[in-house]
């Protein structure tokens, strides 16, 4: 028996399992197994939060094709609510181990549940190598910032992506509508193209003004999701170099309202917005996972 908790961000929703106090095995496998939205319980992946020796604790996340994942916006906001209410720590500031750096959130704690999460997300990734993507082109911005932008053909159109890392990849597509868009054919295609060794997550904005954006996502590994954390970071960045808006901007996913703020002062991008519980629960395992599934 494993016991779990399914949490959400803005809809981009994940099933978390406390490691510190129970043990599971073979995490990729689990992971597809209890996303699946049939057969499981159902989510864009799995979140597992175990013991650091660097930080108070440690996020280890999978997408729900089992890959193994750097990081998640959202989930970490999720991470923060569920160790407070869960009794695992009572700090309101966490400093949390990922595979993309320490990251420090601050909790916003009303009669002792978590309403809100802000995130400090670090420096946003600008060079093409350690981004990665492969054959993009250096521009500045208006404050002679370098960043990179690939053109890449896709179903008889050209794509303009500017690329950011956020601790994962991103490839940023600036669209009229983002309502009217093939998201799945052509997110699907950009996420595996060889000029991303790593595979991208791929955001489709729409800018409504300086300081608000619309984006729809495409998550590698996953599908499109209602929200994502890091690519609405991603996305803000991208906005800004390419002046299409301030440095502070809402963006506004099929979940929901996110808002981001590229600090000027110290190269951060933090990230607010909410952090929900949906349920909790106990998953009895009728099959091996050490099969594939």
């Amino acid at each position: 028996m494993i016991k779990f908790t399914k949490m959400h961000g803005l809809g981009n929703d994940y099933v978390y399992i406390d490691c510190i106090n129970q043990d599971i095995y073979n995490e990729q496998n689990l992971a597809k197994f209890i996303s699946n939205r049939n057969f499981g319980v159902g989510s864009d992946g799995l979140i597992l939060i175990k013991e650091s020796n660097v930080a108070d604790f440690r996020m280890q996340m999978f997408n729900s094709d089992g890959t193994e994942a750097e990081m998640c916006g959202n989930g970490i906001r999720c991470i923060g609510k569920f160790i407070y209410e869960k009794g695992l720590s009572k700090k309101n500031i966490l400093k949390i181990e990922t595979l993309a750096g320490i990251k420090k959130l601050i909790l916003n704690i009303k009669n002792e549940k978590v309403e809100s999460v802000k995130v400090d997300m670090g420096e946003p990734i600008l060079e093409s190598k350690n981004i990665p993507v492969k054959g993009a082109k250096c521009f500045k911005s208006k404050d002679n910032i370098s960043f990179y932008k690939l053109t890449l053909p896709v179903d008889k159109d050209i794509k303009e992506l500017t690329c950011v890392s956020m601790g994962n990849p991103h490839a940023v597509e600036y669209v009229s509508d983002v309502n009217t868009i093939e998201i799945e054919k052509i997110g699907k295609t950009i996420e595996s193209d060889s000029h991303f060794p790593s595979r991208v997550n791929v955001e489709f904005i729409e800018i409504i003004d300086d300081e608000n954006i619309k984006m729809r996502v495409w998550e590698r590994g996953t599908g499109e999701t209602l929200a994502c954390g890091t690519g609405a970071c991603a996305s803000a960045v991208s906005s800004f170099l390419n002046g299409y808006t301030k440095r502070n901007v809402t963006v506004e996913l099929l979940g929901g309202k996110l808002e981001i703020e590229w600090n000027k002062e110290n190269n951060h991008v933090y990230m607010t917005g909410p952090a929900i519980t949906v349920f909790d629960g106990n998953l009895y395992i009728n099959c091996d996972l050490k099969e594939e599934m």
